[in-house]
């Protein structure tokens, strides 16, 4: 069997070092890829980001939840964030779209799977996925990681390492699915007992298969801690609304 045909992109990523012509291209591209991520969400508002697989269809129980996630973070009044594409993304955005509230997808370049939803105000494509995950966590208040593939892991486990190592304030994180995730929190008690995380660390991630169990968790923690300041609108980048 041929072994499968991987970008090209990808092999020059990860072929070490170049020229350092090459390396100061590729550091101006990556800082052209921020600064389009900084000009599509600076005004985007207070997010929450939802996390999740692009794979589920529009009959799965997990779309379905994520669906009326959307809604109620719109009826909480902030703007859902999503990686833009199929399943999980396009269920959280179209919830929040049919239901008056802002709507963003953070898209990403692959050979397979990914495609921007049609449920979006403001849709941006990232070549990098580093890039790309910065900006899902940039302007969030909140993290909700529904079911989801290695991709969906990464985000979940970056996002916690975030929190906990106080990089980022300690912004809530919901791990929804407790039978999805039944033996990943199995292993994180684990951790919890071999010491390689410590027992208050548990406390950062609510898993929960109740919706509104999550959004009033979410509620609960940002009118304790935050107020939503109006931003002004100077447009030093030639931000778009």
């Amino acid at each position: 069997m041929a072994a499968p045909i991987v970008p090209s992109k990808e092999h020059i990523y990860l072929e070490g070092p170049k020229s350092r012509g090459y390396e100061l291209k590729f550091a101006l591209k990556v800082f052209w890829q921020f600064i389009k991520g900084f000009r599509a969400l600076h005004f985007a508002g207070p997010c929450i980001t939802v996390f999740g697989s692009s794979r589920f269809k529009e009959d799965n129980i997990y779309y379905q939840q994520a669906r009326s996630m959307g809604k109620l973070i719109a009826e909480l009044g902030f703007t859902t964030v999503t990686g833009g594409g199929p399943g999980i993304m396009e269920a959280a955005n179209r919830g929040a779209f049919e239901n008056g509230g802002m709507s963003i997808g953070c898209n990403i370049q692959l050979p397979f799977e990914q495609k921007a939803n049609p449920y979006t105000q403001k849709s941006v494509t990232f070549e990098y996925f580093f890039v790309r995950k910065t900006m899902l966590t940039k302007y969030s208040y909140a993290f909700i990681i529904m079911p989801g593939g290695f991709g969906t892991m990464d985000e979940f486990f970056e996002t916690l390492t975030l929190v906990q190592t106080k990089t980022v304030t300690g912004f809530p994180i919901v791990l929804f699915g407790k039978e999805y995730y039944k033996y990943l929190m199995s292993t994180i008690e684990d951790m919890a007992k071999q010491g390689t995380i410590t027992p208050g660390d548990m406390s950062l991630v609510l898993l929960t298969d109740d919706v509104n169990e999550a959004i009033n968790h979410i509620r609960k923690y940002i009118t304790e801690n935050y107020t939503i300041k109006p931003r002004k609108r100077l447009w030093w980048l030639f931000e778009k609304r």
